[in-house]
C-alpha cells in the first residue's frame, strides 16, 4: 500500500511538471506598449499650411473639457462716452485708444475680447493653445448692414492660426490695412469655429461675444 501511495504522488508530480511547462511554453508573447490616451486631435485641410480654422476635433474620451460663458469686450477707453462701441477698444493695443489705419471698431472689439478669454482661460491653468473650438457673435457696427466679418477674421488671427504648418514659422498678419507684422501671440492652434451675425448682444455697444471650449493637456487636472 504504502508503494502505491509513492507511486501515485510520483505520477501527480510528473504530471503537474509537464502541465506547468506545457502553460509557459503557451504563453503569449508580451503586449506592446499601449498608445498614449488621445487628448485632442484637430482635422485640417491636406495640403494647406495656412489654413484659418479646423474641419473638426477629436476629443479623447474622459478628458476634460473647459467652456467658457460668452465674453466680451472690456470697456477700458475712457476717452470715450460710456457704452459706446469705441469704450470697447483696448489703450494697450491701441494707444489713446486711436484705431490704426484701416482697423474697424469691430476689430479692436475682438482683440480686446480674445485678450479677456486668454485671461479667462489662465485662470484655470489653460492657454488659448488649449482651444478646441468657437462660436462667435457679431453685431452690425453703427450705420453697417451687415457685420464685419473681416475686421473678426484680422482680430482672430492676431491670436490664433497664425503659423505655418509646414515650415513653423510665425505668419505676420496685419491690423488693418497696416503693413503685416508679428501677431499679439504666436498660436499654431486651429479650432473648429462658428461665426453669426445677430441683431443686438447683452451689453451696449458691444459689437463682439465670444465663448469657447478648451481642452486641458494630458495629466493635468482641472482647477
Amino acid at each position: 500500500m504504502p508503494h502505491r501511495v509513492l507511486l501515485a504522488a510520483v505520477g501527480a508530480a510528473l504530471l503537474a511538471s509537464v502541465a506547468s511547462g506545457c502553460a509557459a511554453q503557451a504563453a503569449p508573447a508580451a503586449a506592446p506598449p499601449a498608445a498614449p490616451p488621445l487628448v485632442a486631435k484637430t482635422v485640417l485641410p491636406n495640403g494647406v499650411a495656412d489654413p484659418m480654422i479646423a474641419e473638426g476635433v477629436v476629443i479623447g474620451a474622459g478628458q476634460p473639457i473647459y467652456q467658457t460663458s460668452g465674453v466680451g469686450p472690456k470697456k477700458l477707453n475712457t476717452a470715450a462716452p460710456d457704452g459706446s462701441p469705441e469704450s470697447y477698444i483696448d489703450p494697450e493695443q491701441f494707444p489713446q485708444g486711436t484705431l490704426t489705419p484701416g482697423a474697424t471698431v469691430t476689430e479692436a472689439q475682438a482683440m480686446n475680447a480674445l485678450a479677456r478669454i486668454r485671461e479667462n482661460l489662465e485662470e484655470r491653468g489653460l492657454g488659448l493653445e488649449n482651444v478646441v473650438t468657437m462660436m462667435v457673435y457679431l453685431d452690425n457696427p453703427p450705420g453697417a448692414d451687415r457685420a464685419d466679418y473681416a475686421g473678426w477674421n484680422r482680430a482672430y488671427r492676431q491670436f490664433f492660426a497664425n503659423t505655418d504648418l509646414t515650415s513653423g514659422d510665425t505668419l505676420l498678419k496685419p491690423v488693418g490695412t497696416a503693413a503685416p507684422a508679428a501677431p499679439q501671440l504666436r498660436n499654431p492652434a486651429r479650432p473648429t469655429r462658428s461665426t453669426v451675425e445677430v441683431q443686438s448682444l447683452a451689453a451696449p455697444g458691444w459689437l463682439v461675444e465670444i465663448e469657447v471650449d478648451a481642452v486641458y493637456p494630458a495629466g493635468q487636472n482641472p482647477r
